[in-house]
């Protein structure tokens, strides 16, 4: 049994993404279809797919590698806010992740986002991982 489903989702790309495997199945939930979304539009991950089974689906991504050094394009994958211990803010205390070069996904009241778009629409939430 799984206590944090976005955790485990991390995990799952950050072993990928370690082991140099250029696609990697997770089992599908609306939030994590949401978040890989984001991860795509932000240019952190080549592609995604998701397949719908009877029961929950899955969600195939492709991995993205710079071409030269073949390093991984995502360095870090942060969980914040945990079962445990929720981490919201405001709109005005929103995170930077290093100095505005990362992003911060946001889960608000609007759906989720990144942490630069909670800002412009004015609204908080609560802050689910960091990327960079």
């Amino acid at each position: 049994m799984l206590t944090d489903p976005i955790s485990d989702y991390l995990t799952r790309l950050r072993n990928a993404n370690k082991a140099g495997h250029r696609v990697v199945d997770i089992p599908a939930s609306n939030l994590k279809r949401q978040i890989t979304k984001i991860l795509f539009d932000q240019g952190y991950i080549l592609s995604y797919k998701f397949e719908e089974d009877k029961v929950q689906g899955n969600i195939k991504i492709a991995l993205k590698y710079d071409k030269f050094t073949k390093e991984p394009i995502i360095k870090k994958l942060q969980r914040v806010s945990k079962p445990g211990l929720r981490k919201y803010s405001n709109s005005n205390d929103l995170p930077r992740v290093l100095n505005g070069l990362g992003i911060a996904i946001v889960s608000t009241s609007h759906g989720v986002m990144t942490s630069k778009q909670a800002q412009q629409e004015n609204v908080g939430g609560e802050v689910l991982c960091y990327v960079y």
